[in-house]
């Protein structure tokens, strides 16, 4: 049988390892596609437009905002950020499941819009560890380092919006937990009441 459709959202602060996981995620399970998203703000150096994000003008997203074809977008340090619904009708015409990476502002707006969503939040082991790696990516000047620090502690505020916290203190074993809410969420009961039911009637006909 195929797997139900599964939404499945990956947020954390700059450093956590959100796109560490996310990554070796989509290597892993080739029955999930990565959500582009669109974006205001310019394309870093190893970025690709469409792989990466969709890099658009805000004449663009201003467009889109005005004609309802974004399912969620935010403000996120300074610029604009939104994932398209036809982003996710394209991957629900082929796979199995999306992920988005998005964050606590985004998260919510889906939360309304697809009551199915499943929401992990992954969260540093301590504040030490998290400002550690933002240095270490050595991607960023000091000042926007502590920027996103301090932006950090507003997006932990934010957990109890998900339904998941995933300390990632040991990327495989964070990944292993990872996997482990994947399966919980599609033995869920009502992603296979439908094969239930169907069961039930086969069982009644006797085919």
């Amino acid at each position: 049988m195929s797997e139900p459709f599964l939404l499945l959202v990956l947020s954390s602060p700059s450093g956590a390892g959100k796109t560490t996981l996310t990554k070796r995620l989509m290597s892993t399970h080739p029955e999930l596609t990565f959500s582009v998203s669109h974006t205001t703000r310019r394309p870093r150096a190893n970025e690709v437009d469409g792989r990466d994000y969709h890099f658009v003008e805000d004449a663009v997203f201003d467009r889109m905002v005005a004609e309802d074809g974004f399912a969620e977008w935010a403000h996120v340090h300074l610029n604009r950020y939104g994932t398209a619904k036809s982003e996710i009708e394209r991957a629900r015409a082929s796979h199995a499941g999306i992920v988005f990476d998005i964050d606590f502002q985004g998260a919510r707006q889906l939360q309304a819009a697809y009551p199915d969503l499943v929401t992990v939040f992954v969260l540093p082991p301590s504040m030490d560890e998290l400002r550690r790696r933002l240095v270490g990516r050595a991607t960023d000047s000091a000042e926007a380092i502590e920027k996103r620090f301090e932006q950090a502690r507003v997006e932990i505020a934010n957990y109890g919006l998900f339904q998941y916290l995933l300390v990632n203190d040991d990327v495989d074993g964070a990944f292993a937990r990872l996997e482990a809410i994947l399966v919980a969420e599609r033995c869920r009961r009502p992603r296979l009441a439908t094969l239930a039911e169907r069961l039930l009637r086969q069982g009644h006909t006797g085919g």
